[in-house]
């Protein structure tokens, strides 16, 4: 494992990723920006989402692109990607044989917010415009999750973390946290009310005196409440509300946009990714 998470933005197959091309733990991981796929307007062109209107078979096609950009050529029928339902489920994948990850993908598409995988060759999607999306990463196996608000206040990113740990054997000290693009404090006002929750569950900082709410801090104290260090955490990249040329935002786009992703998928490859 890497002493610390760092994401690197770089270009591979065409598509321009967020990603620790260091591999750790054998795993490769990244969050997508919006170009480089086949996606016509309002879903141009990176789309990996298939439940927000764009063509099926388009949809596919990136996600093939996708996969090809990560050395995971392939894989496709191996992909698990939930529908996502703003809960707190996490799945749990611990066989790469063809009928458990079958039964995952089933499992998935029944609805669910994070993925735990500790079996090899087994890529996890899930799709995000605006919430905000997390990888794990501890030796042997991944969490890949998607957390909203309701799913930040349920502390989604803390279950899956335990999940996580105990399928691996490992402490929460010894696990990388990278949180994805996602939507800013500066572009996320809320109600009075859902602000008034949060920092009764997180604490003051996490809302402004006008209501703004900063879903990455109140995940990253989930995380170091949890025990993983703070330094384990890396959160660097800038707001999809305000960078719609890179990324897709469900708010700032007027709720007719694609999807970018999180993705990761542990193999036996060695080395850095090409960046």
């Amino acid at each position: 494992m890497v002493a610390k998470p760092h994401l690197t933005r770089y270009a591979s197959n065409g598509v321009t990723l967020l990603g620790d091309t260091r591999r750790p733990g054998g795993v490769t991981l990244a969050f997508t920006e919006r170009t480089g796929g086949y996606s016509k307007k309002p879903y141009g062109s990176l789309n990996l989402g298939d439940a927000c209107g764009d063509d099926a078979a388009t949809v596919a096609a990136n996600r093939r692109l996708l996969l090809a950009a990560l050395d995971a050529e392939g894989l496709e029928e191996r992909l698990v990607n939930p529908r996502q339902v703003h809960g707190s489920e996490v799945l749990v994948i611990g066989d790469g044989s063809g009928s458990a990850v079958a039964q995952a993908q089933g499992e998935a598409r029944e609805g669910v917010d994070a993925v735990v995988c500790t079996a090899k060759d087994v890529p996890v999607l899930l799709c995000y415009a605006d919430c905000v999306p997390v990888v794990l990463v501890a030796p042997g196996g991944f969490a890949v999750i998607h957390s909203g608000w309701r799913g930040t206040i349920a502390r989604i990113s803390e279950k899956a973390l335990l999940k996580l740990v105990e399928a691996v054997g490992c402490s929460a000290s010894e696990v990388l946290c990278y949180v994805g693009p996602h939507i800013s404090a500066a572009d996320y006002e809320v109600s009075a009310d859902l602000a008034e929750r949060f920092a009764g569950e997180f604490g003051g900082d996490v809302v402004s005196a006008d209501n703004h709410l900063d879903l990455g801090l109140a995940v990253r104290k989930t995380l170091v409440e949890a025990g993983v260090g703070a330094e384990a955490i890396s959160d660097e990249c800038p707001s999809t509300a305000s960078a719609t040329s890179r990324f897709f935002s469900y708010r700032a786009e007027g709720g007719t946009c694609g999807r970018i992703g999180a993705i990761a998928v542990m193999t036996d490859g060695t080395g850095e990714v090409s960046a």
